[in-house]
């Protein structure tokens, strides 16, 4: 018999404003209690600022799940309010790129995610910090938060991941490299980059940039495309979407449990998908920070 169970009570919130989230509450709701699962409180969140407070609302009240639906954005602004409780976090992919689903090895289907709540396991894992900001997946400096903040909402909810492909070409046009530093607080290394990426999970923007990386290690790693060449980073976005045998020969890695990078000039950061704050940049793990609900028949890498 299993000792921890996941809970069969919940407190559903869907963003209403991501791209599959207005249209799929009402089918997530009815799905997940003819599932088994009761939901005490299931909440349509049209604003995204509405987001936080719903969820923190919810735990304070002692909610023994919250069921998040929508992109990663959404994901990474709450989970982070479920951290540090006796409250079990689990995840609807309603979004784009679903990253952090993927890293979990989660269906990206309605009906498998919810298959994965009602008979799931729970799995405590890490979570990453940058400037007080929790990550699920992962953080970004470069062309990602350029194209993020600036793509058009309408281009993303038609398109998905090819909208993002088209305004990431129009952004190309005017992007620069920089200088990069990072520090573990024993050494430090400067570098020309033109991105850098830093991962909790395996995934960025849908597309798998880590392999067997473990989620409940205590290590952050740091991923910076190095040279100025931007030709250099479109390379490895390619090399990285199809996987090819050389799709590290463009980055530099450091992994460890504390970071401080800075850049020169300073640059936005995004966190999972939101741009929220800028170097420089105190990178770090939240070691087994929450606790999460995962396919049982699949068990994570590492």
């Amino acid at each position: 018999m299993e000792s921890n169970p996941v809970p069969r009570d919940a407190v559903l919130v869907v963003n209403a404003h991501s791209r599959k989230g207005e249209q799929r509450f009402e089918e997530a709701r009815a799905k997940l209690e003819q599932a088994g699962i009761r939901l005490t409180a299931a909440h349509a969140v049209s604003d995204p600022a509405d987001l936080v407070p719903t969820v923190a609302d919810a735990v304070s009240r002692g909610a023994a799940m919250i069921i998040v639906g929508g992109g990663d954005g959404s994901l990474a602004s709450t989970i982070g309010e479920v951290a540090g409780h006796d409250c079990v976090f689990a995840l609807l992919p309603l979004g784009t790129a679903n990253s952090f689903a993927r890293t979990l090895d989660i269906p990206l289907d309605l009906d498998g995610a919810i298959e994965t709540i009602a008979h799931g396991t729970r799995r405590r894992i890490d979570l990453g910090r940058i400037n007080g900001h929790s990550f699920a997946n992962a953080a970004s400096l470069g062309l990602s938060p350029m194209i993020g903040e600036s793509v058009p909402q309408g281009l993303k909810r038609a398109l998905g991941r090819v909208g993002y492909f088209v305004w990431a070409v129009w952004c190309f046009v005017s992007f620069r490299p920089f200088r990069l530093r990072v520090s573990d607080g024993t050494g430090e290394r400067w570098i020309w980059a033109t991105e850098v990426r830093m991962f909790n999970g395996r995934f960025h923007s849908g597309v798998e940039f880590l392999g067997s990386e473990p989620i409940d290690d205590g290590v952050v790693v740091i991923q910076a495309v190095t040279g100025r060449s931007l030709l250099r980073l479109v390379w490895d976005w390619f090399a990285r979407f199809y996987k090819l045998p050389a799709r590290d020969a463009a980055t530099q890695e450091f992994r460890g449990r504390r970071f401080v990078i800075e850049t020169k000039p300073r640059l936005k950061v995004s966190v999972d998908g939101e741009v929220l704050t800028r170097t420089p940049a105190t990178v770090e793990s939240a070691h087994k920070a929450v606790e999460v609900v995962v396919p049982a028949s699949r068990p994570l890498p590492g």
